[in-house]
Parts: C-alpha cells; sequence; structure tokens
C-alpha cells in the first residue's frame, strides 16, 4: 500500500452515515467537526481539497420534523432546500475557525453534460484553487429531474475529480474497504489493493446503503471506475475516525482499499 503524500489535488467525499447519527438522521457534530479540523489541516499540509459532501436531506429531514427520510420527490427536495443552508452554516462557520474559507457547488448531470455549463464549472474550479478556497459540492436535489439525477454522490465525486483534474479521490464509508463478502462475515477477506476492476470485484460488491445513506459499496465501485478510466488513483477508507485520514497521507501502511489507475 502506497501512501499518498505527493497527492496534491483531493477530492474527498463523505456520505450522510458518516455527517448523521442513524438513529435520528440529526448531524453528529462531533464527528462532522473532527472532519473540518482534519481537511483544514491537510489543507493547511499544502493540498488543494474538493470536498464533496451528501447529507442535505438527511439533515433537512431532521430539522424539518420528519421522522425518516422521506420518499417522495417534493418531500426530498424540501428536505434538501433546508438541509443545504444547515450544510453550509455549518461547514462556512467550522473552517472560518481554522482560516478558511469555502464555496458551494451544487451540480446535475444536464449542467455537467453541457459543453458550456461544463467549461464554466471547470473554470470556477480553477479561480478557487488559485484563491485557496475550499469547494464544497454536493448534487442539487433541489430542482434535478429523473426523481434526483444523482441519487448517490459517489458517482458525482468521481465526476468532480475527472472535472478538477484530481490528483486522488478517496471516499469514506461505514467499511474500511472492500472485502471478498459480507464484511461482517469473518471468512470475508479485506482486499487492500485493485489493479482492475473486473466482473469479480463488481460482484464481492453487491449490498445496500445505511439508512441514513443511498450509496453502497458498489456505487463506489462505479466511481474508482470512473476515476480510474480518467486516470485517477481513488481510495475507499473508513469513517469512524477523520484522523484516518493522516495515515492516509502520512503513512504507507493505512487500513484502505486502493484503487490503481491505469498508468500510460
Amino acid at each position: 500500500m502506497p501512501n499518498f503524500r505527493d497527492k496534491k489535488r483531493v477530492v474527498i467525499k463523505v456520505g450522510s452515515s458518516t455527517l448523521a447519527y442513524p438513529e435520528t438522521g440529526s448531524m453528529n457534530i462531533r464527528k462532522s467537526r473532527a472532519l473540518v479540523e482534519v481537511l483544514s489541516d491537510l489543507k493547511n499540509a499544502g493540498k488543494e481539497i474538493v470536498f464533496v459532501s451528501s447529507g442535505a436531506q438527511c439533515v433537512g429531514a431532521a430539522k424539518g420534523g420528519f421522522p425518516n427520510k422521506p420518499r417522495d420527490i417534493p418531500s426530498k427536495q424540501a428536505c434538501a432546500a433546508i438541509g443545504q443552508t444547515e450544510l453550509m452554516k455549518f461547514y462556512s462557520e467550522n473552517f472560518e475557525r481554522y482560516n478558511h474559507k469555502v464555496a458551494q457547488l451544487l451540480l446535475t448531470r444536464d449542467v455537467i453534460s453541457n459543453e458550456t455549463r461544463r467549461t464554466n464549472v471547470i473554470n470556477t474550479f480553477n479561480k478557487l484553487f488559485e484563491m485557496s478556497v475550499i469547494p464544497i459540492i454536493n448534487a442539487n436535489d433541489v430542482v434535478s429531474i429523473k426523481q434526483l439525477d444523482f441519487d448517490e454522490n459517489d458517482t458525482l465525486s468521481a465526476i468532480v475529480a475527472t472535472l478538477c483534474k484530481a490528483d486522488l479521490l478517496v471516499m469514506l464509508t461505514d467499511v474500511d474497504g472492500l472485502y471478498t463478502g459480507d464484511p461482517t462475515n469473518p471468512e470475508s477477506k479485506f482486499i487492500p489493493e485493485v489493479d482492475n476492476i473486473n466482473m469479480e470485484i463488481i460482484t464481492m460488491a453487491q449490498g445496500s446503503g445505511s439508512a441514513v445513506g443511498t450509496g453502497g459499496m458498489l456505487t463506489k465501485i462505479e466511481a474508482a471506475q470512473i476515476a480510474a478510466e480518467a486516470g485517477i488513483d481513488s481510495v475507499i477508507i473508513g469513517n469512524k475516525d477523520p484522523k484516518l485520514l493522516y495515515e492516509l497521507f502520512e503513512t504507507d501502511n493505512a487500513r484502505c482499499t486502493y484503487f490503481k489507475a491505469p498508468r500510460d
């Protein structure tokens, strides 16, 4: 397992299960603040951080008084509208504690597929990097079509990594990486490195998301494949402690699964 000290521009994606308590859907303030601190410190160390954050619908549902995440589209979009303001207020205030500025980019597939809009997004990324601002990305669920066209942010994070020409995509999740089977099964073996995403790897990734999230291991494998096709390495790492990111960037023994992009 290599370390990633030399990876300068890094996309870090977190899901709702990282940011919210599964029992209530409300924001896990302690973990979220710890994550902001680590990301701020990594930026202080010279990395350009792009932060893809889920959680708007989940946080908005809790704020709006829903006992669970709603299933109908109008309620989902209303919760996203509520939750997005809550998330950005939290991020703005907490990154400011470490003297870092943030910016919000909400994306949909039609924006990315339109050449002019896509160029505008790329230009915005480049200007924000020039200004030393941390871009915070989410799907624009409030106005999205086709039943929330990014219904999980793993794919979005890979597309963002491609748009901003990232050196590495890091996806935090409930498990510490890819296993040959169910991670709770003691017979399943941990896979530290993947050189080629084939049908065998895809079959291993079957499963569903958590109670508060929408993705699963399969969507992360698909995201790693998108990134690999753009020449970008990917990592899946556990979300229990944000400080594990230090191990990823400072040592060669971080517990994670590394997806190596093909080299020319």
